[in-house]
């Protein structure tokens, strides 16, 4: 753990001009009577660590030292490709890879790009998870994770409804979608490619045997293609609504786009009260009305009538509520 320390406070040494020792102390996250016994250490190891005394004073490596400890571990590499995505990191046990990989390559810049990474991230950040949702990191995602990364089948125990079923694994990627993670894998012996929740993972246990991964699989494209056929999947219902030109414009973030999208290409002009007819697919009259309600009067329910009724016991209450 200390010799970790120590070469992490010669890469940030060699990485800046100067640190004080609270600046030290803050990044390795010791005391900075620790940061004096290990600038001692490496001092007394033949690493020339100045201190300056005073008020401005700090750490600094003496005559343009430079360590060659900035060869990249394979997880370092592949966590730095990730580091605009620092919660993600975070769960899935990547963050200290990720860290000590931007030392290196910081390091071993030229003096006029080592503030690069600290610009970029005050002009890009990803927050993944959806607005007003507190995203929950599954306890099994580290352990997914690994066995990702190291190409290893996994004995998992899943939730499926309301039993559990017992599988053996080839996890290939992982995927991170409005806060939800998810699993891209292939049943053992199968040729098919599934997605599962990692939340309603129960168990997972690594086992000793190594995958050999399929070359053709693209990850991306996988996705792509089986969020397309989900989304799909789940509309197994039509409602008829007449739109304003208002409602128009505002389906598309009420109910799922890409089906908002095509029931609107496919619709016919406004009528003589200015409004659309548009046959949309929908998941079910319940979470239709939950996502129509949000257009309040720019959008009438023609079909289904028992719908339309209920809207119409909606507008009763409400107009009770606000009558003089």
């Amino acid at each position: 753990m200390r010799a970790a320390r120590l070469i992490k406070m010669v890469l940030l040494l060699q990485s800046r001009r100067s640190m004080t020792a609270a600046e030290l102390a803050r990044e390795l996250e010791v005391s900075e009577r620790t940061v004096a016994r290990d600038a001692q250490a490496l001092s007394e190891a033949g690493v020339p660590v100045y201190a300056d005394r005073g008020r401005a004073g700090g750490y600094r490596l003496v005559g343009g030292y430079r360590t060659r400890l900035t060869g990249l571990a394979r997880d370092e590499a592949e966590a730095l490709f990730l580091s605009g995505v620092p919660g993600a990191l975070r769960e899935m046990g990547l963050e200290d890879a990720a860290s000590a990989a931007r030392l290196k390559v910081s390091a071993a810049l030229l003096p006029s790009l080592r503030d690069a990474s600290r610009t970029a991230a005050q002009r890009f950040h990803l927050d993944a998870p959806d607005w007003f949702r507190e995203p929950r990191t599954p306890g099994l995602l580290p352990a997914v994770a690994d066995a990702v990364w190291d190409d290893r089948r996994i004995a998992a125990r899943y939730r499926r409804g309301r039993e559990e079923v017992a599988r053996e694994l080839e996890p290939y990627g992982l995927v991170l979608k409005a806060g939800v993670w998810y699993l891209c894998a292939r049943v053992a012996g199968h040729g098919a490619f599934r997605v599962y929740r990692i939340d309603r993972f129960t168990a997972v246990e690594p086992g000793e045997e190594r995958f050999e991964r399929d070359g053709e699989f693209d990850l991306p494209a996988f996705w792509e293609e089986r969020a397309g056929q989900f989304a799909r999947s789940i509309l197994r219902a039509e409602v008829v609504v007449r739109l304003s030109a208002e409602g128009v414009r505002r389906l598309p973030y009420a109910v799922d786009a890409l089906a908002a999208g095509e029931a609107l290409a496919s619709a016919g002009g406004p009528d003589e009260d200015g409004r659309v007819t548009v046959t949309l697919p929908v998941e079910s009259e319940e979470v239709a009305h939950t996502q129509l309600t949000a257009l309040g009067p720019e959008v009438e329910v023609v079909a289904p009538v028992e719908l339309r009724e209920r809207f119409a016991r909606d507008a009763a209450r409400i107009a009770a509520l606000y009558r003089p």
